[in-house]
This record gives structure tokens, sequence and C-alpha cells, in this order.
């Protein structure tokens, strides 16, 4: 698959002044990056139970959002991520907050930064592009029947990372018992 991702003025500017500059002279840069999700890494992305976005509103004002799981009353776990194709992913929206920061980011500027990390394995994978919101709630309702309406992402930057600073721990199953007294 054909990168299409290239070193922009501020990661040059960085570079320079933090004397890395020589080291991605000898080494490209751009190989890092990727344009598509490669085909090993969907199995990765669909079996998450969380991940971060981050979103930005027309003057740059920044939003960083956990997702998470949605469970039914039964307590079956819905998947969180849909890969439709190597350049496009879904995933959907509940209710929640009623704040709406990264939908109303998602309408305004559509960029969008996701963060997916696994911390059994110590495994982090980026996902970069342009989000924009499906509100047909049928869209997707096979998929997650109790989402509000959906995000479709157009992929433009995948890479993953080190696994330096990733702390290894162990998920367990949601319970509510910490809110109850005991």
């Amino acid at each position: 698959m054909k990168n299409e991702a290239t070193i922009h003025e501020a990661e040059r500017l960085a570079h320079q002044r933090f004397g890395v500059d020589e080291f991605w002279n000898r080494h490209d840069f751009n190989a890092v990056f990727q344009s598509a999700i490669p085909p090993g890494m969907v199995r990765f992305v669909e079996s998450l139970p969380f991940f971060f976005i981050a979103t930005a509103n027309r003057g740059g004002e920044c939003d960083c959002s956990f997702r998470g799981r949605e469970y039914d009353a039964s307590g079956r776990a819905y998947d969180l991520l849909k890969v439709l194709d190597a350049k496009t992913l879904v995933f959907p929206d509940y209710s929640g907050n009623k704040f709406f920061n990264s939908l109303g980011n998602i309408l305004v500027n559509g960029q969008i930064g996701m963060l997916c990390i696994d911390f059994e394995r110590r495994l982090r994978l980026r996902i970069n592009g342009r989000a924009s919101v499906i509100e047909d709630r049928s869209a997707f309702a096979n998929l997650w029947p109790l989402a509000q309406r959906y995000v479709a992402v157009s992929v433009e930057q995948v890479y993953g990372n080190c696994r330096a600073r990733i702390p290894q721990m162990r998920l367990v199953p949601p319970s509510d018992s910490i809110f109850q007294d005991e």
C-alpha cells in the first residue's frame, strides 16, 4: 500500500529544534506512516474495548474524549469499532452527558486523531483522518442498536508507536460494585 503521508512543517521544525534532523535525514520519516489500516491491524482495532479521540473546533481549540463499549441490559458487550475497508472505519455515538464536545468539533472541523491502546499486550496505534457524523440511526443499527448516531472516519494516516512507558495492565469486566455500599 502506497504511503501518502509527508512530513509537515511543524514536524520538520521540531526535528531541527530538538536535534533529530540528522537522524531523519538518514532514515525515511514517512516510512513509519501508512495511509490505510493494514490488514493485520483490523482485528486489533475491532477488538478494542476503548480508545481515545482528539478533535478541534474551527479555532483549533482541542478536546480529547474517551470512547468505550456499550452493554445491553443482559450485560452483552457491543463491538466498538468496525473497519469497513482499509480507508474507512465507523464507531457508534451513545447517549452521554449531552455536551457534544467531540461531535460539535467534528461538525465544524472533521480532523480527528484516534489513539488505540492495548494495555495487556502493550500495543499502541494511532489513526488520523477526517470524521463525519452519520445521523441515520438505522445505518448501523444491526451492529449498534443502542447508538444515537455514528462517526465515520476516512483514514489518512496510521502508525504504531513503541511500547515505551505503556504500563502493562489487566482489564477486568465492568462492575457496578464500586458504586454500591459494601
